[in-house]
């Protein structure tokens, strides 16, 4: 299966909403590897890697929970990235 590793940032109402405990909790719902982590502008910015339909699902599944109201722009950047990868967690 195809690999896929996206870099996405996120601005709107996603901090002081669980968006990191709600991200991480739908990415353990598959075989994601990657972090979630607020930036200093207020935005939160998230690296996943894994199965390429994985991938694309979990970032769905975040358009689609909760959070996704709160999400007024999100960009996504494809990257090269070799690992290795951690099990996908929070960050500070």
């Amino acid at each position: 299966m195809p690999q896929a590793t996206i870099l996405a940032r996120y601005q709107g109402m996603v901090q002081g909403v669980g968006f990191r405990a709600t991200s991480r909790r739908l990415a353990q719902s598959y075989a994601l590897k990657g972090w979630v982590k607020n930036e200093s502008d207020g935005s939160v910015s998230l690296l996943v890697h894994g199965e390429a339909a994985e991938v694309q699902a979990f970032l769905q599944d975040i358009r689609d929970s909760r959070l996704g109201p709160g999400i007024e722009r999100e960009e996504l950047e494809p990257q090269n990235h070799g690992g290795p990868w951690p099990a996908f967690g929070v960050l500070p």
